[in-house]
This record gives structure tokens, sequence and C-alpha cells, in this order.
């Protein structure tokens, strides 16, 4: 049993929302990939370090740590049993000997103290129920000196993807879904938050900047449409209505997206922070 330290986010991420990302891990890559440069970069990953990638999902960010860093290793851990599956199975297929994957919740998983030369996530810091204990618990595995570096989503009206799904206010159940600082992966949206947390926790020289990229959601407005409602809050909502407000929700989110397409997909622009931290007790000189 994985000790944990968020049980309603175990179950989430064990059940349909894991479930879901494992399977469409590529269509989730082809949104989020335009952060992987910049994060890998703020966290200066090369040569012969050793990674720590915070909830890993199915193991993008992991294998291109690893490739960055030819002579370490890159270690990916998440909540998810199913996506950890898939990103062992992402890793075989590609041939990545220098990755390896732990089903843990990192908030209280027992890394090591002084273990990686950095850490980073891609939107995988936000679901913790005690940020600060998750963050120190990150920190506490870092050498003295070592980077931090990880993406959280900023405010939710900043998110194009998020501005089509608040069309159908009215029509679904959104109730708190894009809340800023509810449960969540707007938990940390509100500017400044995540840098004063990590502060909080012990992380030295803190910077947080805004980042805007451009995602591809989709071949056309109704792929795009249907793999929202796909995800495991477009799920939960549409499973609160009946068939004539799925029909309508689908007809309205498939009518606001058409704006969006342009040579074959349908692009949507997803607002960040990356926020970067090193673990004190570096030595001087």
């Amino acid at each position: 049993m994985t000790r944990t330290g968020n049980t309603d986010q175990a179950e989430a991420w064990n059940g349909y929302e894991g479930s879901h990302w494992a399977r469409s891990h590529a269509r989730w890559d082809a949104v989020n990939d335009g952060f992987n440069g910049p994060l890998l970069d703020a966290a200066a990953v090369s040569g012969s370090d050793h990674v720590l990638d915070v909830g890993c999902g199915p193991g993008r960010t992991t294998l291109l740590a690893a490739g960055r860093a030819t002579e370490g290793r890159a270690v990916g851990v998440d909540l998810s049993a199913p996506a950890v599956d898939r990103a062992r199975a992402n890793a075989e297929r590609e041939g990545v000997r220098n990755a390896s994957f732990v089903v843990a919740d990192a908030q209280v998983h027992t890394f090591g103290d002084g273990v990686f030369d950095a850490a980073v996530s891609r939107y995988g810091m936000t679901f913790f129920g005690d940020p600060v204990a998750a963050f120190a618990n990150v920190l506490r595995a870092l050498r003295p000196g070592g980077r931090l570096a990880f993406v959280c989503a900023a405010r939710p009206g900043d998110n194009e993807w998020f501005e089509a799904m608040a069309s159908l206010d009215g029509i679904l159940p959104l109730g708190d879904f894009g809340t800023p600082g509810s449960e969540g992966m707007f938990s940390l949206s509100e500017p400044g938050l995540a840098g004063a947390l990590l502060s909080e926790a012990g992380g030295e020289g803190v910077r947080a900047e805004r980042l805007d990229v451009a995602g591809n959601w989709g071949r056309d407005a109704a792929d795009a449409a249907a793999f929202l409602l796909d995800s495991g809050p477009g799920r939960h909502m549409l499973g609160q209505v009946g068939p004539l407000a799925r029909e309508e929700a689908r007809r309205v989110l498939t009518d606001r997206l058409r704006r969006h397409e342009a040579g074959g997909s349908v692009w949507l622009r997803s607002s960040a922070w990356l926020v970067t931290a090193v673990r004190g007790g570096a030595p001087r000189g």
C-alpha cells in the first residue's frame, strides 16, 4: 500500500482520471509539450545529474530529463499506478535505460536526504493537501544547492481552454471548477502564492515567471470538445446532467472552439507560472 497524505487525490488518479491520462498521454503531451524546454532549462538538467520528476504522469518529462542527464538518471514519481505503468512502458519502448518510476506520494515519500541534483514538475505540484510539507519534502531530497523548477497553472481566465469550458456555465454544473485557490490544478494560480509557499518550505532564491504556451488540443473543434469533455472534470460534470444537456454542452463547446481551428489542429493558450528555487546550505566560495 502506497503511503499517502492525499487520499482523495490517490483515489482519483488511480481511478478514471489516472486511466484517462495513461491512455491519452500523447494527446496531453501535445497540449503541454511547449513547457518542457523552459522547465528543463530552468532546472539546468544536464550531464551526470540525478533528477526527480514530481507528478511525472506517463513519463514524458522524466524521459526528456533522462535524455539531458546522459551520465546520470531520472526518477519519476506519481500517485497514479496507471500513469506509472504507462511511463515504464514508454521508457521501454523508447529504449531509455537511465529512467525509473515509483508509485508514491511526493508529499510524504521518503526519498532520502540530498539524493538529487535537480527536481522538476510539469503541473504535478498543485494537488497536495499540504503544499508547504510537500515542497519541504522535495527540497529535502535535493543536495545543498540543488535546483527545483516546476510549472503550475496561472489564473483560470488566462487559459483559453478554461475560457472555452466556462462557456458551458448554465448548461453543466461547473461548481468551483477553476476557482483560484481551490483544490486541484488551480490551487497555486494566484500570483505570488506558489513562491510564498515555497519560501515558507525553505526554498531559497525563489522566483516565478509567467509562461504562455499554445497547445494542440485536437484535429478539429469537435475532436477537441470531445477530448475536453472526456477528461476527469468534464466527465464528472456531464454525469450530473441528462442527455439533452450533455448534447447541448457538446454542441456549444464545439461551436466555441471553432475560432481556434488552424491548419488541421485546435490551438489553445495555456498560461502558467514557472517557479524556481534552490535548496539552501550550498558551500560558499
